[in-house]
């Protein structure tokens, strides 16, 4: 049967609200040094190269979701002219694709501004984690108010060796991995919406690209257009039309 603690108030004064409160102090902190680290733009104005792709892909977009309002043979023609393989506005060639990557990765700009957001989340961290873990590890600071099974020990009782211990205890360890990756909504209401904090967002982003690819958004829109099946709305009107009198005069 698993053994029931009881908690020191000390642990609640002296580790569970300094931990919580020590994290939002980071992640606000961690926000405003990204701000400052941002590289300005490197030029007044857009491309204007990636500002007709830009319009290109929303044009393609609209078109894919208005596609019921047009008739099939509207539909397909401009489907080709977007989709078409040899000269669509949303094919792009192999070497082109080829080029625009290595371009991207390329930009020493791209490169620091990439390096910089990662070490803004990384050496913060680090440091907490290693602050954790001298200060703090090995208490039992909480008890989860519900009944959990076996499967959440692992994460919630990080730091304890104890298997005889209710799953429902968190500890130390695990209560810094649980402000970590939940404290997003809290910095969504401080920060607003667009912050630099959510840092599950950023693990997953870690290493995946260098900012907007047009090219992989023209491959990703032409895929989308292609498997689209149309269904003009127009034959279905009247007896729309015909269900909303109905009902009307019903009443």
């Amino acid at each position: 049967m698993a053994e029931e603690l009881v908690l020191d108030t000390a642990i609640r004064d002296w580790v569970l609200i300094p931990l919580s409160v020590v994290m939002v102090l980071i992640g606000v902190l961690r926000y405003f040094v990204s701000k400052l680290m941002r590289s300005p733009p490197t030029s007044p104005s857009p491309d204007p190269k990636l500002v007709k792709e830009g319009q290109v892909v929303i044009r393609a977009r609209n078109l894919r979701t208005n596609a019921q309002f047009i008739p099939g043979k509207a539909f397909k023609a401009r489907k080709v002219y977007y989709t078409n393989e040899e000269n669509g506005l949303l094919h792009v060639p192999k070497e082109e694709a080829q080029k625009a990557q290595a371009a991207m990765f390329s930009d020493p700009n791209m490169a620091m501004d990439m390096m910089k957001k990662n070490l803004s989340m990384i050496v913060p961290q680090t440091l907490t984690f290693a602050w954790v873990n001298f200060f703090f590890s090995g208490f039992v600071a909480a008890k989860i108010p519900f009944p959990l099974t076996q499967r959440f020990r692992g994460m919630l009782q990080n730091g304890i060796d104890l298997s005889t211990v209710d799953v429902s205890y968190v500890s130390s360890r695990s209560w810094y991995f649980l402000n970590l990756f939940g404290l997003r909504g809290l910095f969504s209401l401080i920060l607003g919406e667009e912050n630099a904090t959510d840092d599950a967002q950023k693990m997953m982003q870690m290493g995946g690209g260098f900012g907007f690819n047009p090219t992989m958004s023209l491959g990703a829109e032409k895929d989308s257009l292609d498997i689209i099946q149309h269904d003009w709305a127009l034959p279905k009107m009247e007896k729309h039309a015909e269900d909303v009198l109905k009902k009307l005069l019903k009443k």
